[in-house]
């Protein structure tokens, strides 16, 4: 079912109680929640309106999260106004300038650009974690990665083992789950259409992150994976490689890190196959159709790397070439 973008019926009512009576509310976006934002302008001065309705939504993880990182130096958006009961708030406005465009119109400074969001997690990493999050660690990626033969598997009409696939993914995981790297704040959903470049700030000041509210405790290399294999855009591998090679200047412990991030990135890269399909499926979503061949070359890129072999196995007897991105193609 299609998410409606008017702006629900009481939000007229909590910009009044906020100082914004008789400002306009323009629809901005939705995503894969419930959740819906929109742009509120009132003369010269402009803020962003969250939805997220109860019971399907709480606003409350954003707030505690955006108030943590904006503590540490990072920028988030600044909460201006709350109704947490109707699951309202009113944010401050980074503008329309996300990483992905900018990078899509000016390929000149995708390095730069690329640059800065992996410094933005250098930055975040040396903090300790965020009180009070969700542990993202094995118990959780394997669990997360049942979403692929749940959803995905049936989708294409394949039957496939699924006791080998849980053994074969255990046996690439662990040592990631046994490395000593982390934990860190994992911000989850940190991509090209999450970061917003900002005016006026400086340093990793300048990226205002958004869509953080499923913050977790987990591994250093699961954002870096996340913004470097993007569901949404293409990132050459020559950038990815070099945004690596700059975390670990920064970080250390190469070796470890560099298991850890193909491993991770793979287990990305088959638990959201699972999720854009459960999207289309489940939530009448079909949009997400279309991410799918890049979802599949990213995942097969990643099989290839030598701590990966378990799965590659796996994957090479389970799902034939043509169950993989060639049904995806049209929607793509």
């Amino acid at each position: 079912m299609a998410v409606s973008m008017s702006p629900p019926a009481h939000a007229h009512d909590f910009l009044a109680t906020c100082g914004w009576r008789g400002a306009e509310i323009l629809p901005l976006a939705g995503d894969a929640s419930f959740r819906r934002y929109f742009r509120v302008i009132d003369g010269d001065r402009s803020a962003v309106l969250m939805d997220a309705p109860p019971p399907h939504e709480d606003p409350r993880p954003f707030v505690a999260v955006a108030e943590w990182l904006a503590g540490r130096g990072l920028s988030a958006p600044e909460i201006l106004a709350r109704d947490l009961d109707r699951g309202l708030l009113l944010l401050g406005d980074f503008g329309s300038r996300r990483l992905r465009e900018t990078a899509d119109s000016d390929p000149q400074r995708e390095r730069e650009l690329y640059e800065l969001a992996t410094d933005v997690l250098v930055e975040l990493h040396q903090h300790p974690p965020m009180p009070g999050l969700r542990t993202h660690g094995l118990e959780q990626w394997l669990e997360e990665l049942t979403l692929f033969t749940q959803w995905y598997c049936p989708a294409v009409g394949i039957d496939v083992d699924v006791e080998g696939y849980g053994a074969a993914w255990t046996k690439v995981l662990e040592p990631v789950a046994k490395d000593g790297l982390g934990p860190v704040t994992v911000l989850r959903d940190y991509h090209a259409e999450n970061i917003m470049l900002v005016e006026g700030r400086q340093g990793v000041g300048r990226f205002g992150l958004l869509d953080f509210q499923d913050a977790l405790v987990g591994h250093p290399a699961y954002d870096l994976a996340s913004v470097l294999e993007d569901a949404r855009r293409d990132v050459p591998a020559e950038v990815e490689r070099g945004m690596i090679d700059r975390y670990v200047a920064a970080r250390g412990n190469a070796e470890a890190f560099e298991s850890a991030y193909w491993a991770l990135a793979a287990q990305r890269n088959a638990r959201i196959l699972g999720v854009f399909t459960r999207l289309w499926k489940r939530d009448n979503k079909p949009q997400y159709r279309r991410f799918q061949p890049r979802m599949w070359g990213l995942l097969e890129r990643d099989l290839q790397q030598p701590g990966l072999l378990p799965v590659r196995e796996w994957f090479d007897v389970n799902v034939r070439p043509e169950h993989r991105a060639e049904p995806w193609s049209q929607a793509a």
